[in-house]
Order: structure tokens, then C-alpha cells, then sequence
């Protein structure tokens, strides 16, 4: 299953829409580490490695889902680490938000919106030096009723134009920039 992993990371990579500086630049550095079908996708791979996050909104795209990374103390959108069993990105972003939110979201259409987010990580996440994150956007119904999980220590819906103080550097401007590709 990992060569079809890698071959999906890939693709995601080489057809990365790029309409500003720094998405070109989020391409073209995603496109180092994936030359081939073989690229990190797991997180034996190496320190700089793949993962897989799923930028939820509602309806009106006002407001998105956050959950507060243990690890880092900060609020984020649910995702993680690629696993073996996983076949696709999309599959790995929509397992994650389940495991950490509840938030079940059973099929998507094509096409989607995809965002890359390399940044680098702190002594708390071991031997992990930088995530190579492919963000999927998607918008859920007011029916998610997200809950806290094993993994994360709260969840909770945000106002977009009221995000909390504790973000990663650059956070809001990739979910402001997601939130804009799915108006689209």
C-alpha cells in the first residue's frame, strides 16, 4: 500500500495549484522531497516526512474545527502521520479527523482543494524534525458534532475572523487561503 501512498502524495504534489509566491514556494520545496513515487511518506522514512490534515469548515465558511495538539500546546486542524493501510491522502485527512474529532465524513467529490504546509517541529515531537503536510479543505454540515478525543485535549469550532492566540506561525493565513480556494 505505501507505493500507492507515495504515487498519490506525488500527484498531489506535481498538480499543486499555485496562485501566489509562497504556494509555488510550498511546491516547489514538496517537489524535493517528492521526485518519485518513493518520496517520505511515513513516519519511518526519515525526520522530514509526510502527513495528512483535513482544514474543515461549515457551511457558511465562517467557522472552522480545531483541535488542540497535546504536543505542540497549540490549536490546529486534526491530522497526523500517514499509516501503512492508508491508500490515499484524502483517506488518511478524513481517518484522522474521525479519530481525533468523531467527525465522520463519508465520501467526497472530486474535484478537491489541497493545500502544502512544510514546517518545522519542536524537540516535543521526537524524532520528527518538519512535517510535509498536505492540507485537504472541506466543508461539513451543522449536524458534525465534533468530541474530544484520546489524542487531542479539546476541540472546538473557531470564528475564521476570531482564531485563538495559540497557532502555529502562518496558521490563519493557510486557513484564510483554504477557506478562499473553497469559495471558489
Amino acid at each position: 500500500m505505501t507505493a500507492a501512498l507515495g504515487a498519490d502524495v506525488r500527484r498531489l504534489v506535481v498538480s499543486a495549484a499555485a496562485s501566489t509566491d509562497h504556494e509555488r514556494e510550498a511546491a516547489a520545496d514538496f517537489a524535493m522531497f517528492f521526485v518519485d513515487d518513493h518520496g517520505p511518506v511515513l513516519r519511518d522514512d526519515g525526520p522530514h516526512h509526510a502527513t495528512a490534515s483535513a482544514l474543515v469548515f461549515d457551511r457558511s465558511l465562517t467557522r472552522t474545527l480545531l483541535v488542540f495538539h497535546a504536543k505542540g500546546q497549540f490549536w490546529v486542524q486534526p491530522g497526523g502521520h500517514l499509516e501503512p493501510g492508508d491508500t490515499s491522502v484524502v483517506g488518511a485527512a478524513l481517518r484522522e479527523l474521525r479519530e481525533e474529532t468523531g467527525v465522520d465524513v463519508s465520501a467526497l467529490s472530486e474535484p478537491l482543494v489541497y493545500d502544502l504546509d512544510h514546517h518545522a517541529l519542536s524537540s516535543a515531537f521526537g524524532r520528527c524534525a518538519s512535517h510535509l503536510d498536505i492540507g485537504v479543505g472541506l466543508i461539513v454540515g451543522d449536524e458534525a458534532d465534533p468530541i474530544v478525543s484520546d489524542e487531542s485535549e479539546d476541540v472546538r469550532w473557531w470564528a475564521i475572523d476570531a482564531l485563538p492566540a495559540q497557532t502555529p506561525h502562518g496558521f490563519a493565513e493557510r486557513v484564510s487561503g483554504m477557506r478562499d480556494r473553497l469559495a471558489r
